[in-house]
């Protein structure tokens, strides 16, 4: 499901309401207003509606020295069309026995068939608690995963992943997280272009490489060992090239196999999954912000063939590249192409790189 239709298709922004719980990080309750609020129609429009309610006006304790002061009440959250749930370090029998308060239930039963659902870091044990995530995938932080498995043994819990998306409901691992979710959320909703934008403007990775196993304790590497980033921007700028493990490893002057492993080490994932994480990008930008041929895009983007495209597009988006670009092309068409970078040449299929 690519994208969230409902409140989309009236001139009125898509309304976001974030439920703020006693003993919230004011970090997460702050992510959606800042992603969401910073996502702009090409007449400088906002997209969303961002509005803060609580389980009764009034004020809020945060896990920092202050508190917050919430003008709306659990009402709120009948009118909108998406409803984000931070984390709270004052869950209760939530966290404890996975049941909701009487309270809270009430709050929750104002939701709507249909809203769309989201949760950032444990946040996620509201939604589970009221079966919104029975048979999902969710995650959350990594660090509360497997007594999140066992306390609602019914979710599908992914303790690798930066976010989950299941459609209407969506659930992010740790803290800041909650960022990337919520870009996603806006790439979904609104295309690459919109998304970009919103991260340029927060400073931020418009996409982050691997999963929360990355941020998990483990030795810190030697200082005098390289890194693979040179790697990388070498790439960035051959995507439409054939590429080979070894061009790559012989950037930062090392073995094909210690590259490999250190390649892993600090994205998460092996260059080959990274390399092609990065054509879907381009192809995503070519089929939003141009009218290529299919066969085009392909070269562009170092998929080769149409035939390539399609596969890889289909595996990552869930939809064909025409879908896509049937989806997102329109609201893109009022964006300036000069934004991509010129194709450098003729483009050939992705290589033999794992």
């Amino acid at each position: 499901m690519l994208r969230y239709d409902r409140a989309m298709e009236s001139q009125q922004a898509h309304r976001v309401v974030v439920l703020a719980l006693s003993g919230l990080l004011p970090f997460e309750l702050g992510t959606p207003h800042r992603i969401f609020g910073r996502a702009k129609d090409p007449a400088g429009r906002p997209l969303y509606e961002i509005l803060t309610c609580g389980l009764a006006p009034g004020p809020v304790r945060t896990d920092a020295d202050f508190a917050i002061h919430v003008e709306h009440g659990p009402e709120l959250l009948a009118t909108a069309d998406t409803v984000v749930v931070p984390a709270s370090y004052e869950l209760g029998p939530v966290h404890e026995e996975g049941r909701l308060t009487d309270e809270l239930a009430a709050a929750l039963a104002h939701i709507r068939p249909g809203t769309r659902l989201v949760s950032i870091c444990t946040g996620g044990y509201v939604l589970a608690a009221a079966g919104f995530l029975d048979g999902r995938p969710a995650t959350t932080h990594w660090a509360s995963a497997e007594h999140f498995q066992r306390l609602f043994p019914a979710v599908r819990v992914d303790p690798d992943v930066l976010y989950t998306d299941d459609g209407d409901v969506l659930t992010s691992a740790g803290v800041a997280a909650g960022v990337d979710l919520c870009l996603h959320i806006v790439r979904r909703d609104h295309g690459t272009a919109v998304a970009n934008e919103v991260a340029r403007r927060t400073v931020v990775p418009p996409h982050r490489d691997g999963g929360q196993a990355q941020f998990i304790a483990r030795p810190m590497p030697e200082p005098q060992l390289a890194t693979t980033t040179a790697a990388r921007a070498w790439v960035l700028d051959r995507l439409h090239e054939p590429l080979r493990l070894t061009d790559l490893a012989r950037q930062e002057a090392m073995s094909v196999r210690t590259f490999t492993r250190r390649f892993r080490e600090e994205s998460g994932v092996s260059p080959g999954q990274w390399i092609v994480g990065r054509r879907v990008e381009r192809a995503r930008q070519l089929l939003e912000q141009t009218e290529l041929p299919m066969e085009q895009v392909a070269r562009d983007s170092g998929f080769g063939t149409a035939q390539s495209l399609r596969k890889h597009v289909q595996a990552a988006l869930g939809v064909s590249p025409t879908a896509y670009r049937r989806t997102f092309r329109a609201a893109a068409a009022t964006e300036p192409a000069g934004n991509l970078p010129p194709p450098d040449g003729p483009s050939v299929d992705a290589g033999p790189v794992h």
